[in-house]
């Protein structure tokens, strides 16, 4: 049965009645923060950069995805360390955008790089390695910042719902128009004579040496530059406690401490945190390694991944309008429950699929006749592939969505901030286990199939912890 709070039908009127007034200016800005920094999330971590730096620099689609696994372990490890003293910290020293402001002045740097990461006679790998883990590390911090001010952004209680699932639909709308610019202006140019396709990749840049692939980096720190600017301008902050930087790391480890401790009685918040180790650190793997996975098993190149990349970012944005209208529907903890289900539904029929088979027993001729006369896609194993990926970007992004709305219906008002850092916490502590998991399974079955095993158990072991968790549900 959902749960009907005290005075819900009321509050319930007054919040749907505030969620119908415009976003103001500091929401819109909001937004395009977390959209311009998930640009990086789907050029280089996902789609371009990932697959290049297994396939080109590593040289081994097995091997790249082992490597990969442990460079995502090494920073959650950090990040699970760091996370939660950080939102404890600047909890008590109040204003956020410093944090974001420093951490961005750390990451563009480190994407523009990026540029410089070639085979021979170019950024060594152990130093790219290095990149991909500052990066790691600074894009998660950078959340806790972020997040924590989602609260204020929306100005009003009935925003942050909307707010959290724009966020998302801007962070896939932007994504897709970055990878359709890459595809228009650096893979097609040279490989298919259409209109409107320029002859020749832009900026000169060579595909034989790999160029489009590395621009990625500079590309993704332009985009989160541009986006930063309104949000340091615009969105409210918080203001300041009077504490200095050191005497708030002082007081946030022992607000930190007092946190932990006063887990007992925040129940609901605790078992959700915990839980929430599990699905969302299942899922960000996913995301993580979908793109090696799609490139290593299915065989394709940067035509296919960019245009796996743009429908999967496209109809992804899907889940930010799906997320809110579940949370009103079943309560974001319900609501949650469902995304999970799809996507792991969607996930072990996916992990069935080979150039030559299709759901794990149906043979098929990769050299028979083609499905259709285009240019990619042409077997139906591929067809089935690209509808299952559509179906787990849509569960995904509406799960963090979702997610996150459940935190701010748990957590006390007076420690969101701190709260965001244990949820940082609940999204990296695992993250180190489900990357190293993946990377066991990987290197010892020689097989990028079986370090997805450890994906779906993570996902399905969350789904059902979620069953412990009181409140969320609907209001009325």
């Amino acid at each position: 049965m959902s749960e009907v709070l005290d005075g819900a039908p009321a509050r319930l009127g007054v919040e749907q009645a505030v969620a119908r007034k415009p976003l103001n200016r500091g929401g819109w800005s909001w937004v395009l923060h977390q959209g311009s920094r998930d640009v990086y999330v789907v050029l280089v971590t996902i789609y371009i950069f990932a697959p290049y730096f297994s396939g080109v620099l590593v040289g081994d689609p097995v091997r790249g995805q082992a490597i990969m696994a442990q460079i995502a372990t090494t920073y959650g490890l950090i990040v699970a360390l760091t996370a939660p003293i950080l939102g404890a910290a600047v909890e008590k020293y109040g204003p956020r955008k410093p944090l974001a402001a420093t951490l961005l002045t750390l990451m563009l740097p480190m994407l523009i790089v990026l540029w410089w990461a070639t085979p021979a006679g170019g950024l060594p790998l152990a130093a790219t390695a290095g990149a991909l883990i500052v990066l790691g590390v600074a894009y998660n911090w950078g959340d806790v910042a972020a997040n924590s001010l989602l609260p204020r952004a929306a100005a009003e209680p009935g925003q942050a719902s909307l707010l959290s699932g724009l966020g998302y639909v801007f962070s896939n709308g932007l994504s897709v128009l970055m990878l359709i610019v890459m595809l228009w202006g650096f893979v097609l140019p040279g490989q298919v004579d259409w209109p409107g396709i320029p002859k020749a990749p832009l900026l000169g840049l060579s595909t034989g040496h790999h160029e489009p692939s590395r621009l990625s980096g500079p590309l993704s720190a332009l985009i989160m530059a541009l986006g930063a600017i309104p949000f340091l301008l615009w969105t409210p902050d918080a203001p300041r406690t009077g504490l200095g930087v050191g005497a708030a790391f002082k007081a946030g480890l022992a607000l930190l401490s007092d946190t932990f401790a006063n887990l007992r009685g925040h129940r609901d918040v605790a078992t959700f945190l915990a839980t929430r180790m599990l699905y969302c650190d299942g899922m960000t793997a996913l995301l993580v390694f979908g793109g090696l996975f799609a490139a290593g098993v299915m065989g394709w190149g940067a035509l296919e991944m960019l245009v796996y990349g743009v429908s999967l970012s496209l109809v992804g944005a899907l889940g930010g309008f799906l997320a809110p209208k579940l949370d009103r529907l079943l309560g974001p903890r319900r609501a949650v429950q469902v995304e999970i289900a799809g996507c792991l539904a969607a996930l072990i029929c996916l992990l069935g699929m080979r150039p030559d088979r299709i759901l794990y027993v149906f043979a098929y001729d990769p050299a028979g006749p083609a499905v259709w006369d285009g240019p990619i896609y042409r077997t139906l194993p591929e067809l089935f592939y690209v509808g299952l990926g559509l179906i787990i970007a849509v569960c995904v992004t509406a799960q963090y969505a979702s997610s996150r709305t459940l935190l701010v219906r748990l957590a006390p008002p007076d420690r969101t901030a701190a709260f965001f850092g244990l949820y940082a916490l609940s999204g990296t502590a695992t993250v180190w286990l489900g990357s190293a998991l993946v990377a066991a399974a990987t290197t010892l079955f020689h097989s990028q199939v079986a370090g997805f095993v450890p994906i779906v158990a993570l996902m399905a072991l969350g789904a059902l912890g979620l069953f412990a968790v009181r409140g969320g549900g609907r209001e009325a």
